[in-house]
């Protein structure tokens, strides 16, 4: 297994941006496709993005569409999200995630590692 450690959660007013990252250890990083999800209180964990092992394909939540941009520096072993336009309803434990590929990511299938979540809450 990998193991990942997210970075970058916290405190910003709604339309302001934030940017996680994820740095991962362990195995090679560039044989795992990468995502994020996110779960906020009282609801269950949700898809936010998904990047191959290239970066070549991308998979994005409608919600994130035109605010979140998913990317990847293999040489740095090291997966961002960059979040814009913040809205309260963003606020949630943000969770970095390994797995096989983009598609079975997006079901929450195929995941290897999970990293312990970083928090972001969007105040309004």
């Amino acid at each position: 297994q990998v193991q990942l450690v997210e970075s970058g959660g916290g405190l910003v007013q709604a339309g302001g941006s934030l940017r996680l990252s994820c740095a991962a250890s362990g195995r090679t990083f560039s044989s795992y496709a990468m995502g994020w999800f996110r779960q906020a209180p009282g609801k269950e964990r949700e898809f936010v993005a998904a990047i191959s092992r290239s970066g070549g394909i991308i998979n994005l939540a409608g919600f994130g569409k035109g605010r979140f941009t998913i990317s990847r520096d293999n040489a740095k072993s090291t997966v961002y999200l960059q979040m814009n336009v913040l809205k309260s309803e963003d606020t949630a434990v943000y969770y970095c995630a390994a797995g096989l590929e983009v598609p079975s990511m997006a079901r929450r299938s195929g995941i290897d590692s999970w990293g312990q979540g970083t928090q972001v809450t969007v105040s309004s």
